[in-house]
């Protein structure tokens, strides 16, 4: 059963609605890839969070923002299904 990347999308924001309580998630689409081998979507989603890790000494110099983005990358099967969630860090 051949999925759209729309779908992969759908699927990757329900997933992470359920595991995260904001009041309106604004999920991004980063990465997308099909393993044909594994017959997986492997998916990378953002979503921003309030900065729990801002500076509490704030300088003209230094200041944090007080949203941070956060990347979570998911692995989907062909039926729609999550069958992962993990952190994700990776650059470039």
């Amino acid at each position: 059963m051949e999925i759209t990347l729309k779908e992969v999308f759908e699927a990757s924001k329900k997933a992470l609605s359920e595991l995260v309580s904001l009041p309106e998630p604004d999920f991004r689409l980063e990465q997308v890839e099909y393993k044909k081998d594994e017959k997986l979507w492997d998916v990378v989603v953002s979503f921003l969070v309030e900065n729990k890790n801002r500076a509490v000494w704030e300088t003209p110099i230094f200041t944090s923002l007080p949203f941070e983005r956060v990347y979570k990358r998911l692995k989907i099967d062909e039926n729609k299904e999550v069958v992962g969630i993990y952190m994700f860090s990776e650059i470039g």
